[in-house]
């Protein structure tokens, strides 16, 4: 609401100074000036003027992508999934926005020596994951943890990310790995600078926010348009679901006409579970997402301890963000410290290898949560063939489309003169 008056204060604020004052101190908390100084252009599509620009480096269509009208299936149009949708009124996805975001999240020119981009520790063949143990930044150096998908991002309900779930948005997030010192090396206003003057974001700066101005508010808020418009709905587990009519009660999902014998077993163990476990209270909803971070008892004791890190709290050592299950068979290794090179390694953890750490999730146990009694560890006890089908399963979860979709892979023309 108070950023649909702004313009009205703008316009005062041109004739009275001291209401300029007032309206500045109250606006500060609700807006940025880059939300409110100018608007999109209203024809978004590129010029012949702006192709002649944009094609020296940038490999985009004069007519834009989309990103806003997606076919998106019933169960992603769901008031559950609505509900999850962590996109901010101030910055909905446009397709220009994200546009702008694509070329950001490819562009080198976004690290300090012009070497590492977004899309160095989340490329797309890797279902925006990096297929390494931990990526590399811009001297060499390894990060810390392992990087995880992008995929879904637009449905963590509690807009809380990275594995410690240190930034409280993603349009905070996405900036972070450009000013950390291993991963791209780039102060804000630095990249300002260094933006501007480049003829491209010129073009792109004024189609999507009405001016040229580059500042690290329009960038986080078109990075974090183009991500949240990474959503992954055509895997063969969404044609499944989608013929069997849309099931409500996940606990009691129907076999898949379109799944195989060791698939629909899988799902059968993913969703209704085996000796007390289940993988659906983590990873339920058909985005296969969950909010809260987790100890799923990788270890008694933790070199890393995650969200407790951050906050300070005992209770949270040891947590970590729950990533989407979408693609997963892509996102290999597994865990915050890449450790599982294999799907069957991770399965094998939740059968016989989860410990009983002290803040291990009451899913994990044999009590729930605020059940009197002593808890012990909760391990799922498959057989081999049990162990294949639920391998089998998470295979059905892998949308090829969204790995592949040229409006999601790097623009740039890549044999430029540097």
């Amino acid at each position: 609401m108070i950023c649909s008056i702004i313009e009205p204060i703008k316009f005062l604020m041109k004739k009275y100074s001291l209401l300029l004052l007032l309206a500045s101190v109250w606006l500060a908390p609700s807006c940025t000036d880059d939300i409110t100084n100018d608007e999109p252009t209203e024809n978004p599509e590129f010029s012949q003027q702006d192709m002649q620009i944009l094609s020296k480096e940038l490999n985009l269509p004069p007519a834009l992508f989309n990103y806003v009208n997606i076919d998106l299936p019933e169960h992603y149009k769901s008031a559950e999934a609505n509900e999850a949708d962590n996109t901010p009124d101030y910055n909905q996805i446009t397709d220009i926005g994200a546009t702008l975001g694509r070329v950001l999240f490819y562009d080198e020119r976004l690290s300090a020596n012009n070497t590492i981009s977004c899309a160095s520790c989340h490329n797309q063949n890797a279902a925006f994951s990096d297929p390494r143990k931990f990526s590399i930044g811009l001297h060499g150096e390894q990060t810390r943890r392992n990087s995880m998908t992008l995929i879904n991002s637009r449905y963590y309900e509690n807009r809380a990310f990275f594995w410690d779930e240190r930034a409280s948005t993603l349009e905070e997030q996405v900036l972070m790995p450009i000013e950390d010192h291993i991963e791209m090396g780039m102060a804000l206003d630095s990249l300002e600078r260094k933006l501007q003057e480049l003829d491209y974001y010129k073009v792109l700066f004024r189609k999507a926010f009405g001016s040229e101005k580059v500042t690290s508010e329009r960038i986080s808020l078109a990075l974090s348009q183009f991500t949240r418009s990474i959503v992954s709905y055509n895997s063969k587990f969404d044609e499944g679901f989608i013929a069997a009519g849309f099931p409500e009660d996940e606990e009691q999902m129907p076999d898949f006409q379109n799944f195989t014998r060791m698939e629909n077993l899988g799902m059968d163990i993913f969703y209704r579970g085996r000796n007390g476990g289940t993988c659906l209270y983590c990873h339920g909803t058909p985005q296969h997402v969950n909010d809260i971070a987790k100890n799923n008892g990788l270890d008694l004791s933790y070199s890393d301890n995650g969200k407790g890190e951050i906050t300070g709290q005992t209770s949270d050592n040891a947590l970590f963000k729950v990533p989407s299950l979408r693609n997963i068979a892509k996102t290999a290794p597994y865990m915050h410290d890449g450790r599982f090179e294999t799907l069957r390694e991770v399965v094998d953890h939740y059968s016989d290898s989860v410990q009983n750490h002290p803040n291990l999730n009451f899913r994990l146990k044999t009590l729930d949560d605020g059940e009197e009694g002593e808890a012990e560890v909760l391990r799922l006890k498959l057989s081999e063939e049990e162990k294949e089908a639920l391998v089998a399963f998470l295979h059905t979860l892998t949308d090829e489309k969204v790995i592949t979709d040229e409006k999601y892979s790097d623009p740039f023309i890549r044999n430029r003169d540097e």
